[in-house]
């Protein structure tokens, strides 16, 4: 293989002389920043050398004339690709990224996008800023947002109360039982259907309250179950209402009692469906910790809580990515019922670049 070393100003100018050079079958071998020039470790220039080869049995045309431009544009992204993989940091190598292409990545790290989705995104900024010519930031951002759309579209919950009983169930904190009022209150106004409310959440006095002054509220019958029995009890006598709405306690995820009194109370069968309540507002690590131990039951759909109340939206897309469930709804204050929103991919997107500032 020949092998050459080239210093430039920038990649695209490097690319431009190793293909003259050593014409399309070239490939990158190395990169990194190098200073060059001054005087006494003074007045340097930052540069960027690349290592090229090419393999001595490709004869090299004399001219390299472009005849077929599908052809010439699949070679020039198999490079990019191979240039994107050589550039990866290294302990020995500083890479930088166009200024638009580290914006893009700097902002996604701000939001806490984790390393593994966030070098995806990067291998295709990457190649879509060599491929585009006068690539800017808004055409950037909507490339990212479908991209995003893209790569989200199987969170989207296609049908929602298919079955007669609503459980909902999360951690402490997160508003279940606000999340459970505007539930409620969206198939009363808007389907018009008989509703009524059980609460498991005997632990504090102020939750069953609460659901109480909801259910006067809408005018909706509510069932206090102290144990299993009172449970079944309640089933019974809601028997002829549409859907049957079912508050559960708030503790501590990290407590596996938790899952198992949720298991020994509640009928997890096939007339329920369940929603797991998260808020945005959460670390990715207790996401992750509240996914792991309540995949132990039945989870139909998740709910995401508080949008209104942060401005980092990472860790949410980071869980969506990676937990096989969709999501169904999203709140985003505390009026009961209106900050209740059906979630879409598109919404979710739109929150995680809503701080984006444009140039």
């Amino acid at each position: 293989m020949k092998v050459k070393k080239y210093v430039a100003s920038s990649m695209p100018e490097a690319m431009k002389v190793i293909r003259a050079e050593l014409g399309p079958e070239a490939v990158i071998l190395k990169s990194r920043s190098v200073k060059v020039g001054g005087f006494l470790g003074a007045f340097t220039k930052k540069k960027l050398e690349v290592i090229a080869g090419v393999d001595d049995q490709v004869k090299k045309p004399k001219k390299y004339v472009k005849n077929h431009t599908n052809e010439e544009l699949m070679k020039q992204v198999n490079e990019l690709k191979q240039l994107i993989t050589t550039m990866q940091p290294s302990r020995n190598t500083s890479v930088e990224y166009p200024l638009l292409v580290q914006k893009a990545i700097s902002f996604l790290q701000h939001q806490e996008i984790e390393e593994r989705l966030l070098k995806e995104v990067r291998d295709k900024v990457m190649e879509l800023y060599y491929t585009t010519p006068s690539l800017g930031d808004k055409q950037l951002v909507e490339w990212l947002k479908n991209w995003f759309e893209e790569y989200l579209s199987h969170s989207e919950c296609s049908k929602v109360f298919q079955k007669k009983y609503i459980n909902v169930v999360g951690p402490t904190g997160v508003g279940k039982t606000t999340t459970l009022a505007k539930l409620a209150a969206s198939c009363i106004l808007e389907q018009n259907q008989r509703v009524a409310f059980i609460t498991t959440d005997t632990y504090r006095i102020s939750a069953i309250d609460q659901l109480k002054t909801y259910a006067s509220i809408l005018n909706v019958p509510v069932e206090v179950c102290y144990n299993s029995e009172d449970f079944q009890q309640a089933l019974q006598r809601f028997n002829e209402y549409d859907i049957v709405f079912i508050d559960t306690a708030g503790r501590n995820f990290l407590d596996s009692q938790y899952i198992h009194d949720l298991h020994n109370m509640l009928s997890f069968n096939e007339y329920m469906e369940t929603f797991l309540v998260l808020t945005a507002t959460a670390k990715m690590a207790d996401l992750r910790e509240v996914y792991k131990q309540f995949s132990n039951i039945p989870i139909d759909s998740i709910i995401l809580t508080k949008l209104d109340e942060t401005t980092t939206f990472g860790p949410i897309i980071n869980l969506l990515t990676e937990c096989q469930l969709p999501a169904a709804f999203i709140t985003i204050g505390q009026d009961v019922p209106d900050d209740l929103e059906k979630y879409t991919t598109k919404k979710i997107v739109d929150y995680l670049f809503g701080d984006w500032k444009y140039e």
